[in-house]
């Protein structure tokens, strides 16, 4: 099944509504309800999509052998 690209749009409004809200110093933002609504459904189904995408990755990598990494910032004789 192919993976729909995710319509972000309305993220990108919120962005932007912020930053001019920023500029002008405003103390707050409001947002009518079609524009809440399309907002909190972009934001569901991007965590949704990132979720699914973190249990594939889990699930594919699932009883593969891991490096270990040691990372040495100098020997014993060097730390003060």
């Amino acid at each position: 099944m192919p993976i729909e690209p995710l319509n972000t749009a309305s993220i990108q409004q919120f962005i932007q509504q912020v930053k001019a809200a920023e500029s002008s110093r405003a103390r707050e933002l409001r947002l009518d309800m079609v524009n809440a609504k399309n907002l909190a459904f972009t934001l569901g189904i991007v965590m949704a999509r990132m979720n699914g995408d973190l249990e594939k990755f889990v699930k594919e990598n699932a009883g593969t052998n891991m490096e270990d990494i040691e990372v040495v910032f100098g020997s014993d004789s060097d730390w003060k």
